[in-house]
């Protein structure tokens, strides 16, 4: 089988373990990140399953009506990005897992993005190589108030490691949510006002859709302490677009430290957000971890071999099953 790997950014793919799983096979792994549907379509025009990472690269109709071999997409996690009734149209089976594991590389990140904004440290790291000696003054955890939009999968991990830095948890989100979350003993805010207006650091931990989109307003920054700072490794859509960035401007929160942006990937920092001194920002890579990356591609490469097998799994649009068996 052909495949083809997309949006490899660092070039790790072959180094990967699970890549012995189709090491054997034609494998074209792609390191750059391609905007244009004509280059696109080219570059894959003979490709019959195509490995994908996430949403870096979407796949609707006007790419798979030029990819008449294509077969498989083979990825893991959710499928927001691909047009399953476009891949059901075409004969393309969509195979992804989902799994009940949370992103520990994600909650990991976040944890660091916390004390690398509120210590100061790519700042006061970038000083020191510049000859200054201690440029700032930061704040610590310890006894500040943490807030959970969101209490999910990673949200329940941040609530453990808020727990051994003796930070207060305060919890907002949906039912679902908060009834989670005082089944663990933790606290949940009077209304979402009270929840922006007390707590020290909120974190957002929410998955993107329809109801979330933008949910986070101008009006909930607005309420944010001056002091307060604002973390977002989900995704940036979940805030109205502009928000933040004029927020911060304002001075309320008095930061940010985000690991998504608006229009990724940004190259150029061609982001409002790179220009303010009081943001932090990563480049998406809170799932960018070698033992995350080794259970994502594993998972795409075994749903490969099932489907050479003849025994797909993890089937998003099973239609195109029945029609392949029939």
């Amino acid at each position: 089988m052909n495949i083809a790997i997309l949006d490899d950014y660092a070039d790790v793919v072959r180094t990967l373990d699970c890549f012995s799983l189709i090491a054997h096979k034609t494998v074209a792994v792609h390191t750059d990140w391609v905007s244009d549907l004509d280059v696109l379509a080219d570059r894959l025009k003979d490709a019959e399953a195509l490995v994908l990472l996430r949403e870096r690269t979407p796949v609707g109709e006007a790419l798979l009506e030029r990819l008449p071999k294509l077969k498989l997409i083979s990825q893991n996690g959710h499928v927001p990005h691909i047009d399953l009734a476009a891949c059901t149209r075409h004969g393309v089976l969509v195979s992804a897992t989902l799994t009940s594991r949370p992103s520990y590389a994600a909650a990991e990140l976040t944890w660091g993005l916390m004390l690398a904004a509120l210590r100061h440290i790519p700042f006061e790291v970038e000083a020191l190589k510049q000859g200054r000696w201690q440029s700032t003054i930061g704040r610590g955890l310890r006894g500040r108030t943490l807030g959970i939009l969101g209490y999910g999968r990673i949200g329940k991990v941040i609530a453990g490691y808020a727990k051994a830095f003796e930070m207060p948890v305060l919890v907002w989100g949906r039912e679902g949510s908060r009834s989670a979350a005082e089944g663990d003993g933790l606290t949940m805010a009077k209304d979402r006002d009270d929840f922006f207006r007390r707590c020290d650091v909120i974190s957002l931990h929410l998955r993107l859709n329809d109801d979330t989109r933008g949910s986070v307003t101008a009006d909930d920054l607005a309420r944010m302490k001056p002091t307060s700072l604002l973390v977002n490794t989900s995704r940036a859509e979940l805030i109205a677009p502009g928000a933040l960035v004029a927020a911060l401007k304002a001075g309320r929160p008095g930061m940010a430290a985000v690991d998504v942006l608006d229009h990724e990937p940004v190259f150029g920092a061609a982001d409002p957000l790179l220009s303010l001194p009081n943001a932090l920002c990563t480049p998406h890579i809170g799932y960018v971890e070698i033992d995350n990356h080794e259970i994502a591609y594993g998972n795409a490469f075994r749903q490969i071999l099932a489907f050479e097998a003849g025994e797909p799994i993890a089937v998003h649009n099973p239609e195109v099953l029945r029609k392949l068996r029939a």
